[in-house]
């Protein structure tokens, strides 16, 4: 079975993610724009640097070609948000895009973008995975590529420069060129490199790049630009005095950020500091948008600007929704995706990347300075995040004893409510709360826990294990 988790589907290669299942899934897709009527405008794709990223989008491009579906293919590893983008920008109903985003090596994937270049939401990729749980291995019927090209259906477009132009357009590169700023990318051997140096050469900032090349293994690590897996662009930021480090997932739509004192901000601080210098800085007005396992600092700030900050299940599409629905400045998560009021509606790495660059021209300040001045201003929060992997028995006994029993630990907090919008979110009085949840992405138990004091957060983490028995 071929199901949509919160960011697209993902499987490990050789196992579920094959030809076969490439094609089934594209068989359905092209089922359901036919019976929508969509079919004549056609389809993106695009596809990461991934272990067979690019022949999955050649195959599954045969199948749309087979049914008469134009497609139209970068035909170039490049960022998700592109893709994205070119779905917004040109009106098409639905677009791919072949990556497994920070998913381990082993994982590739197909993310599904519909109409205003937003992350198929739940009904959609239900509607997705109806349509592909009708198709037969009969009805699977492939053009051959290169018959595709010279028939017309399937043709090679090359829009990172509108892409680029878009977000150029909408950064203060003035500002930026004034500031002569020295920024170092680590990519994470990913898609971002050549879209974030292009935007920081025009604003004449120095640029230096670790981890550019291709591999698929991604240096052995997680492409997830995390506290562990960026030690080395910390070292090389503070080794080479750069005033910032940017790093970016496989598909760069997540950004992780090292200050100029080596530190790593936490994607939490990200969205933070970016909240931040769009209400005092730009001076716009709206909310903050974020998902049920990231901080309450947005809330803080949103507050003390006259502003509300919503809260909303794990997954993108939900973000972007209600980001639309109350016209929101900025939506984000703490896995380190955001996107922002103008920009595209999902997460996108390299606008982030500019957006933060920008920032620091337009104050005149270091980010550890901005950093501070948001803490001094609002208070300290720390949060605790840990990984629990598990056998389908111990998932199922998990489930049961909090999601259906709505069996509690014995926490030694004042519990102000509780929430199974996504999981189980306790809210202390004390304005702390840990959730526990399952990954919609890989198999893991997620438990995230934010109280005014680490050790705190901590001891409610091990209480959580204890009482799971993880």
């Amino acid at each position: 079975m071929i199901k949509f988790g919160t960011g697209g589907w993902r499987a490990i290669i050789g196992d579920e993610f094959t030809k076969a299942n490439i094609q089934r899934l594209s068989q359905g897709l092209a089922a359901k724009m036919k019976h929508e009527g969509v079919d004549g405008e056609g389809i993106v794709m695009g596809y990461d640097r991934r272990f067979l990223s690019k022949e999955a989008m050649h195959w599954a491009a045969e199948i749309f070609a087979a049914q008469n579906i134009k497609v139209y293919i970068i035909n170039h590893s490049e960022p998700t948000p592109l893709v994205m983008f070119y779905v917004e920008k040109h009106q098409l109903h639905y677009g791919m895009m072949v990556t497994a985003s920070h998913n381990p090596a082993i994982y590739n994937g197909i993310k599904i973008f519909t109409y205003g270049g937003r992350d198929a939401d739940e009904i959609q990729t239900q509607e997705i995975e109806t349509y592909i749980g009708q198709v037969c291995d009969e009805d699977i019927i492939a053009m051959d590529y290169d018959m595709g090209v010279e028939k017309g259906l399937i043709i090679d477009i090359r829009p990172r420069n509108e892409y680029l132009d878009n977000i150029i357009k909408e950064i203060d590169m003035n500002a930026i060129r004034e500031r002569g700023l020295r920024i170092v990318l680590d990519p994470m051997y990913g898609v971002s490199e050549t879209s974030l140096k292009t935007i920081l050469l025009t604003a004449r900032c120095e640029v230096e790049t670790i981890h550019e090349r291709h591999d698929t293994l991604f240096g052995g690590k997680l492409p997830a630009p995390n506290v562990d897996t960026l030690r080395p662009l910390q070292n090389f930021v503070t080794d080479k005095h750069f005033d910032l480090g940017i790093a970016t997932d496989g598909d760069a739509d997540r950004i992780g950020i090292i200050d100029d004192t080596g530190r790593f901000l936490h994607p939490n601080d990200i969205l933070v500091v970016l909240y931040y210098y769009l209400v005092k800085y730009r001076g716009w007005h709206g909310p903050a948008v974020r998902n049920i396992a990231t901080t309450h600092m947005l809330d803080r700030i949103a507050a003390k600007y006259g502003e509300k900050c919503y809260e909303v299940p794990v997954g993108f599409k939900y973000i972007s929704s209600k980001m639309i629905e109350t016209n929101a400045i900025l939506g984000g998560e703490s896995s380190g995706g955001l996107t922002v009021r103008g920009h595209i509606h999902g997460k996108d790495g390299i606008y982030a990347a500019a957006l933060l660059v920008e920032m620091l021209a337009v104050t005149g300040k270091k980010l550890s300075e901005i950093m501070d001045g948001i803490r001094e201003e609002f208070g300290q929060i720390h949060m605790e995040e840990r990984d629990y992997k598990f056998t389908p028995e111990k998932k199922y006994e998990i489930y049961n004893r909090i999601l259906v029993d709505k069996e509690l630990p014995a926490l030694p907090y004042d519990v102000d409510k509780i929430s199974y919008l996504d999981g189980c979110k306790i809210y202390f009085k004390n304005g702390g709360w840990v959730i526990a949840r399952f990954s919609g992405t890989e198999p893991l138990l997620r438990i995230f826990c934010e109280m005014g004091q680490p050790e705190d957060a901590a001891n409610v983490c091990r209480i959580f294990e204890q009482f799971l028995n993880i």
